[in-house]
């Protein structure tokens, strides 16, 4: 039986979209170890770019989206766009991304990723509670613990996940739970989540589903109450939570610019930790099936102005990241010989 293919669609006017905002996307599936480019290809026409890395989950991008960090299996990579300003490589990439840098964490189950002001990477370190960088020595070091965690063990408490910067310093984070034993989150995923704010440790939200994906963006928090299939934003006065829009699949993976967020959806048909949630019930009220892609949504308004529908091979995302300014980008991997031939010197 021949495995499943991978096909991509697009709404009407996605291709438009990203041609008029002069940016690419990054999405990333650990359920199939791939990180994906999508942008513009010379003839005008979608381009959809991969390459393998496995489990790959959160993303990171620089302002000038000159470097990319990704977390896998067991390390963090930094990836180098070897291109010279305002070259292309013979096919039309304008950026061509070279890992350049990894660091091996060992399998701490590494999700968000975030450049600090001073472009260093910081990592939501998910096995032991806390939020990580990396170590010249070590597998990772702590820089914050979770306050209700009381011990740093590889015993994924509480599922720590989603992790948003603000003036360039760790600001919230989200997790499924409050939970202080081992894989207690489990049992909590239905209404044990909760939104925290990581200068004062406390809690600013409660009472969500599986949250993900906090980002901080024009003044507001926005976060994906994933297991309920709802995009929004959190009232740090109130502590309540109000829906934007409802995602008609698993929502994880959320990046902003201007007024428009871009939502990565699975399926999660065939994973028990998604299933008898509150979107189960949605999906069934609203009469939809589960989808798999990419959500672009109108901040002013809460409709979803785009979309990007992935059928085949792949079910669940992870992360999504901006390219801007990036028409078509590319990147080198570790299961082809491009990496050998390619070299270039540093001026």
């Amino acid at each position: 039986m021949s495995a499943p293919k991978l096909e991509l669609n697009a709404s009407r006017q996605f291709i438009s979209w990203i041609r008029e905002q002069r940016l690419s996307i990054a999405f990333s599936t650990y359920q199939t170890g791939k990180l994906f480019f999508i942008g513009l290809r010379l003839d005008g026409k979608l381009s959809v770019f991969e390459r393998t890395f496995e489990r790959c989950m959160g993303l990171a991008v620089s302002p000038d989206a000159q470097t990319l960090w990704t977390s896998s299996v067991y390390q963090l990579w930094r990836f180098e766009n070897a291109l010279p300003a305002g070259s292309s490589a013979p096919g039309g990439d304008d950026r061509l991304y070279v890992p350049q840098l990894g660091y091996t964490t060992g399998d701490v189950d590494a999700h968000d990723i975030a450049l600090d002001r001073a472009g260093r990477p910081i990592f939501v370190n998910t096995l032991f509670s806390c939020i990580a960088a990396p170590s010249e020595t070590h597998s990772f070091r702590p820089v914050w613990r979770t306050p209700f965690i009381t011990k740093l063990a590889a015993e994924d408490r509480c599922h720590l996940n989603g992790l948003a910067l603000r003036d360039g310093a760790p600001a919230f984070v989200t997790a499924v739970s409050t939970t202080d034993v081992h894989e207690g989150w489990r049992e909590k995923r239905h209404d044990g989540g909760v939104v925290m704010d990581v200068a004062s440790g406390e809690i600013v939200a409660r009472g969500l589903s599986m949250p993900h994906s906090p980002r901080w963006h024009g003044g507001k928090l926005y976060v994906l109450n994933s297991g309920a299939g709802e995009f929004g934003t959190v009232d740090l006065a109130s502590g309540k939570f109000a829906p934007i829009c409802f995602c008609p699949g698993y929502a994880r993976g959320l990046a902003i610019i201007g007024n428009f967020a871009i939502i990565g959806l699975s399926t999660c048909r065939e994973n028990r930790t998604f299933s008898g949630l509150p979107l189960d019930d949605a999906l069934a009220a609203k009469d939809v099936q589960p989808r798999c892609g990419l959500l672009v949504v109108d901040l002013r308004t809460g409709d979803i102005a785009h979309s990007l529908n992935i059928e085949g091979i792949v079910r669940e995302l992870y992360d999504v990241a901006i390219l801007p300014g990036v028409i078509m980008p590319g990147a080198l991997g570790f299961k082809t010989e491009e990496i050998r031939r390619t070299i270039t010197i540093e001026e």
